[in-house]
């Protein structure tokens, strides 16, 4: 890529969040730019949002000192351990992983040679993470939030509200914070198994046992469990979804898994309404799967007939550090540094083979490389993907089992303002201020 081909690139990057490689086959992504473009007075803090990368350099240490304290005992470990050898299932996981490296191993490569975006990165942390203690730069709060799910599972559910409020106008904003106003009579809306819309092109802010999560504009959410999902079913297929972003959480034996967040048996992800979800003039799926074998074969033969997903395709997330490493060797087994993302068309209601309306050939093997943030808190999909969306313009978009909500989207979960929480949001436009209001 030429000089002046590079500075436009990364110009445009420092602008969406988004850097497109020469090859066209892989792309970087920023995602606490890209969340930013859903709100209009706060932002998202990269500090709380990477927290995981910003302590890698404390977990590096200690585990360097770990190394050295008991290399010995490591070694006479490495000495007992087992040839293991591998199943069926393990044997077609390998040979997945095989056929996958290539487009994997040449996309961070290109990543690597792009000196302009790895100096960015270097910026990145430090802004991030450079000013400990700094009120302008560290995530709001360091308690966690109400559960959710729990509270959701709970007779007393329905009884639940929040209470709404605005963001004054600019001349009430002093460098202290952001000033709030009552929305309306003092407004209060039923916390779960509620369709709440935000139609104001402004943020709002809801106020749910006394903490603070943050509603961005044009967004539309439903917090409730699988029961009440087919209440988002619109009466009429023209006022479907033409995007549906899917990440669910798969049922995994893993202790540490289940305690990040509850599971499901996959069998209950065939009952997802999906096909009455699409649009009229079709749907672009995008389902989250991790890289065991046996789920693979799930979504393969059972859940995307099932769905009835067609022209599936892959798409690859590969995950790497500041400095541009892989956050995990590319070849563990169990611990691989990328997730996949199936994509295929959803056909509109009522659509028989004969009249299937032609989609945009999606691209196969394309590799997302960005920066991991929490624990299963995927990169946003909407602006990556645009160009496949079916349909009017602009999409409608939903994401089931979100986590998080994004202007003009629809999210559907039981924990859907997990990472809403003022605290993952800058210090500069959300402080004590905001918390005495009322």
């Amino acid at each position: 890529m030429a000089g002046d081909e590079v500075a436009s690139e990364l110009s445009s990057f420092l602008e969406s969040g988004i850097y497109r490689f020469p090859s066209q086959n892989a792309i970087f992504m920023d995602p606490v730019r890209v969340l930013n473009d859903s709100y209009t007075r706060f932002k998202i803090s990269p500090s709380a949002y990477y927290s995981r990368f910003c302590d890698s350099s404390l977990k590096e240490e200690g585990r360097d000192a770990v190394r050295v304290s008991s290399g010995s005992s490591a070694r006479r470990k490495k000495r007992k351990r087992r040839i293991h050898e591998l199943n069926q299932r393990e044997i077609s996981a390998e040979k997945r992983h095989q056929a996958t490296r290539p487009f994997l191993l040449r996309a961070h490569e290109e990543f690597l040679v792009a000196n302009d975006l790895l100096s960015f990165l270097c910026n990145l942390k430090r802004d991030g993470c450079g000013s400990v203690g700094n009120k302008d730069s560290s995530p709001v709060g360091k308690d966690t939030g109400p559960s959710f799910v729990d509270l959701g599972c709970t007779w007393q559910a329905p009884l639940y509200e929040m209470s709404l409020y605005c963001c004054a106008d600019d001349n009430h904003i002093d460098d202290k914070g952001t000033q709030l106003v009552q929305c309306g009579e003092g407004m209060v809306v039923q916390a779960f198994n509620n369709l709440f819309v935000n139609e104001s092109s402004d943020d709002k802010v809801a106020e749910f046992l006394s903490h603070w999560y943050i509603i961005p504009r044009k967004s539309c959410f439903h917090m409730s469990d699988l029961g009440h999902i087919h209440e988002l079913i619109p009466v009429q297929s023209a006022d479907g979804f033409n995007l549906i972003v899917i990440d669910p959480p798969w049922e995994n034996g893993s202790a540490h898994q289940k305690s990040v967040y509850p599971t499901l048996p996959n069998r209950y992800f065939l009952s997802l309404p999906v096909k009455q979800l699409t649009h009229t003039r079709g749907a672009l799926v995008a389902l989250w799967v991790t890289n065991r074998e046996k789920l693979w074969v799930f979504v393969e033969k059972e859940l995307f007939p099932a769905w009835g997903i067609t022209n599936a395709t892959l798409l690859y997330w590969l995950k790497v550090k500041a400095d541009g490493s892989l956050i995990g060797e590319l070849d563990l087994f169990h611990h691989r540094p990328y997730e996949c993302l199936l994509l295929g068309y959803s056909y509109g209601k009522g659509t028989d083979s004969e009249h299937q309306p032609a989609y945009k050939p999606l691209p196969g093997n394309q590799v997302l490389i960005s920066i991991p943030g929490h624990h299963s808190r995927k990169p946003p999909l909407g602006k990556m993907l645009s160009d496949y969306i079916p349909g009017p313009k602009p999409a409608r978009c939903i994401e089931l089992f979100a986590r998080e909500l994004t202007a003009g989207w629809t999210s559907w979960g039981n924990e859907i303002l997990h990472f809403q929480e003022s605290r993952y949001f800058m210090n500069k436009f959300i402080n004590t201020t905001l918390k005495e209001c009322c």
